[in-house]
């Protein structure tokens, strides 16, 4: 499908639904290869002058080892007809089977990041910075309760550097 860019302050849709609805494919490139995984927590605004993402990701996720290896990573959006593929790269591990070959997308690299034909919406992103989630520093205690098992995410805040959508 063709794909157009777009600044990223002309990109008008609602994140409440990009991220939390519709969610995002992470995607991490690193030694040749890649790997994927289904996220819902996350946002996008201003930070350091610079249009971001931040995104969650536990330390129990096989891509978040393609993240640290990486500069960068992509954020990818996908039509509701692919909420089944998205929920399996959700709840199956890259350790055990190429999901990206599994679920049949068409791969294109960009500068060392991974992306895919078939995204509505793709989010071509540089790394700035990482923190890892820590229990003494949750304000309101019922979402780390709630949430988790000492298993932390770490956030990641990054560069949008392109967004490209379909045509």
């Amino acid at each position: 499908m063709a794909m157009k860019e777009v600044k990223p302050e002309a990109f008008n849709e609602s994140v409440f639904q990009v991220i939390g609805k519709d969610w995002l494919l992470v995607t991490g490139e690193a030694e040749g290869k890649a790997n994927a995984m289904t996220a819902s927590w996350g946002g996008m605004g201003i930070m350091w002058g610079k249009p971001v993402a931040y995104i969650f990701i536990r330390p129990s996720r096989y891509t978040k080892e393609f993240i640290d290896k990486a500069e960068g990573l992509t954020l990818s959006v996908f039509a509701e007809d692919r909420r089944k593929m998205m929920s399996y790269f959700g709840t199956v591990s890259g350790r055990d089977e190429d999901k990206i070959a599994k679920a049949g997308l068409t791969v294109r690299h960009d500068n060392g990041r991974t992306y895919f034909d078939e995204a509505r919406v793709t989010m071509l992103c540089r790394k700035l910075y990482a923190q890892e989630l820590k229990q003494e520093c949750f304000i309101d205690k019922a979402c780390d309760e709630k949430w988790y098992n000492d298993d932390y995410h770490t956030m990641y805040i990054v560069e949008i550097d392109k967004i490209l959508v379909q045509e």
